[in-house]
């Protein structure tokens, strides 16, 4: 029997929820303070990384973080702040960050990104879709033997995790980048990747959903939720009072923000992430992360995307330009002969990326309430785990086993 379902959040999480919910057989309303046409899930760098088997929380990264916090270009940033919830965060990541807790995190994240691949491929498979959608695989580029070694060590941690990596010379690498000339010692490249164009995506995943019947009420914003009976009972908007069956709280960075007025503390911090698009030709033909300035370079359909920071410093829109700067350096620093242009870094945008302290997702029920599924906490993998966290979202709400073991996830859990 269908359920009415209303999903708050219209990023890739809400709309990947909405589309397997609906396949299931469930009435869905999807709700959004905006017009969805911005945020993370639209200025992210496409990728599927089931190679991204670190979480964020790793040892050595407090470390580094202490380091650049005083480099206003660096590429991880933590701004210090007397804020209760995000001293509490900030403890419960030192606390995950380490190796025993790595160690144990690290399966749990490939194999919902292998999901995620799966079922991206099993969308671009249907008939339904027309998005742009490639597997070249990953290269980690570097200049220096250390950042070298360091990311080889993981590459032969994903070795050991069933996955097909290999360390390449820069001769080697010519044979993924014949067209630039790159200014490296060489790569490790993980085949398992693969990326896509995001906004195209969305497009056309709201224009399916539409077209079946899903109801977006978008540029309405969520005021006040009722509570009956370790229920949700009523969802008030600034238009309307929704009730629904099951409620989905899918609303990335700002999913605290919500769950707060129902007494369910969910630590998230917002990461701003940032990216430049060159809507002209490059050469450049397959994804790649710059090591050790930590950008991401993708080639999309039309244009190639350099994206790159993690600033965690609470929710704003605020571009900080010598981190925009940053990162059209670095993209110059590693292709000689590539100039990303004045116009092109003052057209940069930004994005939130909703952070947990422990690197995993908040997938699933909270025993605080009947009828509330949490999906947020993605942080940089948001866009290469939208569909498996949607098909799972869909099997707690149908009651149906889950494709994974939830547990890692608990929306409870502690740190």
């Amino acid at each position: 029997m269908g359920k009415e379902v209303a999903i708050i959040g219209g990023g890739i999480i809400g709309l990947c929820s909405a589309y397997y919910l609906q396949k299931e057989g469930h009435k869905v309303t999807l709700i959004d303070k905006s017009d969805i046409t911005k945020g993370a899930s639209f200025v992210n760098a496409g990728y599927i990384t089931p190679s991204h088997i670190i979480p964020l929380a790793a040892p050595g990264m407090i470390t580094k973080g202490i380091k650049w916090m005083f480099n206003s270009s660096s590429p991880f940033y933590v701004k210090p702040r007397l804020d209760i919830d995000f001293m509490k965060w900030s403890l419960a990541f030192k606390k995950s960050s380490s190796k025993a807790k790595v160690e144990k995190a690290i399966p749990v994240i490939k194999d919902i990104n292998l999901l995620g691949r799966s079922l991206y491929e099993d969308l671009k498979s249907s008939n339904d879709f027309n998005f742009h959608y490639e597997q070249k695989g990953l290269l980690m580029l570097y200049k220096t033997d250390k950042a070298g070694e360091e990311e080889w060590k993981v590459g032969q941690r994903g070795i050991q995790e069933g996955l097909n990596v290999s360390n390449l010379s820069k001769e080697e690498i010519k044979k993924h980048e014949p067209n630039v000339d790159l200014n490296i010692k060489g790569g490790v490249y993980y085949d398992c990747d693969a990326h896509m164009t995001p906004h195209e995506f969305m497009r056309d995943m709201m224009g399916y959903l539409k077209s079946v019947g899903v109801t977006f009420l978008t540029n309405e914003e969520v005021i006040d939720i009722s509570i009956s009976n370790q229920n949700v009972s009523e969802i008030k908007t600034t238009n309307r009072s929704i009730n629904a069956d099951e409620v989905v709280v899918a609303a990335g960075s700002w999913s605290p923000l919500l769950t707060k007025k129902l007494g369910v503390k969910i630590p998230v911090q917002a990461g701003k992430g940032y990216r430049i698009n060159v809507n002209r030709e490059t050469g450049i033909e397959t994804p790649a992360i710059l090591l050790e300035a930590k950008v991401a370079v993708t080639p999309m359909n039309g244009l190639t995307r350099f994206a790159g920071t993690m600033e965690i410093g609470g929710i704003n829109h605020d571009i900080n330009p010598a981190r925009v700067n940053a990162i059209a350096s670095a993209a110059s620093s590693y292709y000689n002969g590539l100039n990303i242009e004045q116009p092109e870094i003052a057209s940069a945008d930004c994005g939130l990326r909703p952070c947990s302290p422990d690197g995993l997702p908040y997938i699933g029920k909270t025993k605080a309430y009947k009828n509330l599924t949490i999906a947020t906490g993605h942080a940089m993998m948001g866009w290469s785990l939208g569909p498996a966290t949607g098909k799972l979202v869909s099997e707690i709400v149908s009651e149906k086993k889950t494709s994974l073991n939830l547990n890692p996830f608990h929306p409870d859990r502690s740190f």
